[in-house]
């Protein structure tokens, strides 16, 4: 019986993977998606927060790294966490410190709901964490449009200078971009152009997650 229960469980669940290059709009649309369903019924996990932990190295040359090849990413503990998250059962994830290029020492307890919304620039890169989404969305966006929004994100949140940004866009975001990010849109059930600007795609995105939901809980 606690089998039954379980596999109902996580048949219950919808994961779903919001991919797009960094500025796209990405945040944008998981946003309207946890203001449809209600954020009660929505876990949200970013996968910003498995950049590797670097510590052992200072901090400049931590600022060096190529933080947009797949290499960077700890996506093995990722596919672990979503893994769980489907079968009913919490986890902690590990916090991401952007100013400081490292991990903190403490970590955010997320538990399973409903929805479980996967977000980041090269979550379909993997297969074994492609596998676990029910809906695969790509967020895309003109080139230009994106250098802006990661500007002015860094630059507000995450406090970073401009001339650091625009050297990591030139030598890594830019390239990595090409290699790694954008092949993967084949990867997608839906491509949303115009990132989160495009609200009639977005409602059609979220009509296909409402009637997965309900078929879910049928």
């Amino acid at each position: 019986m606690l089998i039954v229960l379980r596999e109902m469980t996580e048949s219950a669940r919808v994961v779903i993977g919001v991919a797009g290059g960094s500025g796209s709009g990405k945040t944008t649309v998981v946003r309207r998606i946890v203001d449809s369903l209600g954020p009660e019924d929505v876990t949200v996990l970013e996968h910003d927060r498995y950049y590797r932990d670097r510590n052992d190295l200072r901090l400049e040359e931590r600022a060096a790294l190529n933080y947009d090849h797949p290499d960077a990413l700890e996506t093995d503990l990722m596919v672990q966490h979503v893994t769980e998250l489907r079968a009913g059962r919490a986890i902690d994830a590990p916090i991401y410190d952007f100013a400081r290029h490292a991990r903190q020492a403490a970590m955010e307890t997320l538990v399973p709901r409903r929805a479980i919304i996967v977000e980041g620039i090269l979550i379909f890169a993997d297969a074994a964490l492609r596998n676990l989404m029910d809906v695969k969305v790509f967020v895309d966006a003109d080139p230009d449009i994106r250098l802006v929004r990661r500007i002015q994100r860094d630059m507000s949140e995450r406090d970073r200078p401009l001339e650091e940004i625009l050297q990591q866009y030139l030598t890594t975001v830019r390239p990595m971009h090409q290699q790694f990010v954008e092949p993967t849109k084949r990867y997608a059930d839906i491509i949303l152009p115009r990132g989160g600007e495009n609200a009639v795609a977005i409602e059609m995105i979220l009509t296909t997650i409402q009637r997965r939901l309900d078929a879910r809980r049928a």
